[in-house]
């Protein structure tokens, strides 16, 4: 009989974000509409220190991307610790000499 093994994800992306503000009801919705329409994101809200822990199997999003939905509701986020290489800009940057 063949053995049945668990398919356990390779890498677990996650992004533990500050967003001064993100306890007021409205925000939370609003956060919430935001991110639920994002397949295979799991997130929980820590209103009591305006946290957001925000997790994925695969990066299907940037911290660009992830900033510019906190923009739009006009929070200021602040990550908190490091960046997954693989959700960091892949642009990339020149120095300009003057």
């Amino acid at each position: 009989m063949p053995e049945l093994v668990a398919k356990i994800p390779r890498n677990m992306f996650e992004v533990e974000i500050y967003a001064r503000g993100l306890r007021e009801m409205e925000n939370v919705v609003e956060l919430d509409r935001q991110l639920m329409e994002i397949a295979g994101l799991r997130y929980k809200v820590d209103t009591n220190h305006d946290i957001v822990y925000i997790e994925f199997d695969e990066p299907i999003l940037g911290i660009r991307e992830i900033r510019t939905i906190f923009l739009k509701l006009g929070l200021e986020p602040l990550i908190i610790g490091a960046i997954p290489p693989e959700l960091q800009s892949r642009t990339k940057t020149e120095r300009l000499n003057v």
